[in-house]
């Protein structure tokens, strides 16, 4: 049994990691495959997004039947047997459950149009006002978040794509069939499950206009969440230690993380949040660009850090998954300095306070897509604001320009498994296309690369499982007067561990208060350090994990 908090977990999107098939969509069998290329890398469970029966209008996410296997990605039978072969390799899975909503192809959603009222309780059906909706919500991809019935004369709230229609928690029918997915899941032999968007489950009982903003104060982490968790893990035995669950917290606050990770409260075992992935969206808009405000990364970093350990509670760490650009692109140098940002930004993940993610592809240095063609993106959220910017009057070099920085697809190119064609990742022509730079990025270049950034990130992997410092010991923020310098202390007992990162493109000499003779360097991104009594020389983008004892 893993301890999670010694754990790293590795997100795989299947429809990207590995084609068996030649039909230019990953799937479980091509998972299989690549099983000990993770044992190598070291990673104790692995975080599948959703391959059940979809439509596949959000990539999976609008999901028609919670239990059966979309067979775009295989069947059953590949499933078992890949649960089988992870754990013959010390690995778990973790599976994506989204359960804020269902598509509106889900038999019970197609119960409710056909008039069944139990049905229809399962979601939010509501009159509108005076010929509108009711109310002026927005959708998080774009418009109104409610889709009028004209064969009901009701209109239904769907918070993200109009064909992902949210469900009604208040129901406890609704409660009890989510219960029994989970239950499924279980005596499959899953020990891990990731809850999409799940503070926003608990709406309002009654609806009403956001003055102020987009509704997200009337349902972000809702009147009954805590209550509703509580009660879906302790039914399904969720709380056992020996089954890791993580919640994808939106918008949320750190006294609701501590609540939903601190084990006296039975609910989760850690949670995301996303505020340090806004740092880069002008006046709070991620369609509007701007240059991410350091400083407010490290401050959002620090304060998280020290806040949740504060309430006993536990954090999911991370740069990247499938709905952010990638990190190297985004917060370091994905020209030049590529290997060394790449490896300084693991550094400070790594050696934080929380569970460590790790995107598929982020352990090679895989870069944003570059597209330059509206006709080269899947994602419904990227194709919906194509069109929204255009409408508000912006320019179409413009909006190619937000896309290249901020599309979901950025992170969901087909992983780069070798310099050939389509990067190794299929025989066929790939749903997304692969990026061009995989001749130079590419997994095969890794494994045989001893300096690679995937030696690095199994490095920091086993550092953790090595020094109880990284999982167990304290986080204190350490501040230093240089611009674009990332630090940190660690302490356990007598134990002390301290991290610093270069963001910067350019060399800078720290000074802090602790002198640093006779300190071990686990770690760095260079191969050699300078250290002179209070002093580290960081290179551009460098970073350094430093250790003592006593």
């Amino acid at each position: 049994m893993q301890n999670f908090k010694k754990s790293c977990v590795y997100q795989i999107y299947p429809k990207s990691f590995m084609d068996t098939d030649g039909d230019g969509i990953g799937d479980l069998k091509g998972i299989i495959e690549k099983l000990d290329y993770l044992k190598k890398l070291g990673v104790d469970y692995l975080w599948l997004t959703p391959f059940f029966v979809s439509p596949q209008n959000d990539n999976g996410y609008d999901i028609e039947d919670y239990c059966r296997i979309d067979p775009l990605f295989g069947t059953m039978e590949d499933l078992d047997h890949l649960i089988s072969e992870a754990k013959d390799r010390d690995m778990r899975l973790m599976l994506d459950m989204v359960f804020n909503h269902t598509s509106t192809r889900h038999e019970w959603f197609q119960r409710a149009l056909a008039g069944e009222k139990k049905y229809q309780d399962y979601y939010f059906f509501q009159d509108g006002t005076e010929g509108s909706p009711p109310t002026n919500w927005q959708s998080k991809f774009g418009g109104n978040a409610w889709e009028y019935v004209e064969k009901l004369g009701k209109y239904y709230l769907h918070l993200y794509d109009v064909t992902q229609a949210d469900l009604n928690w208040e129901n406890r029918d609704v409660r009890e069939e989510i219960k029994n997915v989970l239950r499924f899941w279980k005596e499959k032999g899953i020990r891990g499950f990731r809850f999409d968007v799940i503070n926003l489950v608990s709406k309002p009982t009654v609806f009403e206009d956001d003055e102020e903003g987009d509704g997200r104060r009337f349902y972000t982490d809702g009147p009954r969440i805590h209550e509703f968790l509580r009660e879906i893990v302790e039914d399904t035995g969720l709380d056992s230690e020996d089954v890791v669950t993580v919640g994808e917290m939106s918008s949320t606050t750190i006294d609701h993380c501590i609540r939903y990770t601190n084990p006296e409260e039975k609910q989760l075992k850690m949670c995301f949040n996303f505020h340090h992935l806004k740092v880069d969206y002008k006046d709070g808009d991620k369609w509007s660009l701007m240059s991410y405000d350091f400083g407010r990364l490290k401050k959002i970093f620090h304060t998280w850090q020290e806040g949740i350990a504060g309430g006993n509670g536990w954090n999911a760490v991370f740069w990247c998954n499938h709905d952010q650009p990638r990190a190297v692109s985004r917060f370091g140098d994905d020209g030049i300095f590529r290997k060394q940002s790449a490896k300084m930004l693991a550094t400070v993940i790594h050696g934080m306070r929380g569970t460590p993610f790790i995107y598929q592809g982020e352990e090679i240095g895989m870069t944003n897509a570059c597209f330059t063609d509206i006709s080269q993106y899947r994602d419904v959220e990227s194709l919906n604001y194509f069109n929204i910017l255009k409408e508000q009057g912006q320019k179409e070099e413009d909006i190619y320009r937000i896309l290249k920085e901020r599309s979901r697809d950025n992170a969901r190119t087909p992983m780069q498994w070798d310099g050939e064609e389509n990067g190794g990742f299929t025989s066929g022509t790939p749903w997304l296309a692969v990026n061009k730079n995989c001749r130079e990025i590419n997994v095969k270049e890794s494994l045989s690369d001893p300096d690679s950034i995937f030696t690095y990130y199994q490095k920091l992997v086993e550092l953790r499982k090595q020094y109880d410092i990284i999982s167990d010991g304290s986080y204190e923020p350490v501040f230093v007067d240089n611009q674009g310098i990332m630090s940190y202390k660690r302490v356990l007992y007598e134990e002390k561990l301290l991290v610093f990162a270069n963001f910067t493109g350019q060399e800078q000499i720290v000074k802090q208060k602790e002198v640093l003779d006779g300190w071990e360097v686990l770690l760095s991104n260079y191969e050699n350090v300078k250290i002179f009594e209070d002093r580290v020389t960081l290179s551009p983008f460098g970073a350094v994990m430093l250790y003592r004892k006593g």
